[in-house]
């Protein structure tokens, strides 16, 4: 009796893949990520040191431009090496 089955590929290796990762980078993140994942990283830092700064630094006497200026330089990084 002639087995169908003999002719098929075993499971394990058509799961096993040897090719490349999806092209991204790999920086100081934790994760995988590409221009538009760094750039959205960034924007959300950006909000979220703006509103601390609102709530606990601008009380206190100090601008928010300064807060705009650390977060521009934090964004620079993260997209540049992130």
């Amino acid at each position: 009796m002639n087995h169908k089955l003999d002719d098929i590929d075993t499971p394990i290796d058509v799961l096993e893949d040897n090719t490349a990762p999806p092209s991204g980078s790999r920086g100081f993140l934790p994760i995988e990520t590409n221009a538009f994942d760094r750039c959205f990283i960034s924007v959300v830092i950006w909000i979220a040191l703006s509103l601390f700064w609102f709530r606990f630094m601008e009380p206190a006497g100090l601008s928010i431009w300064i807060s705009n200026v650390i977060a521009m330089a934090i964004a620079a990084i993260v997209i540049a090496k992130g």
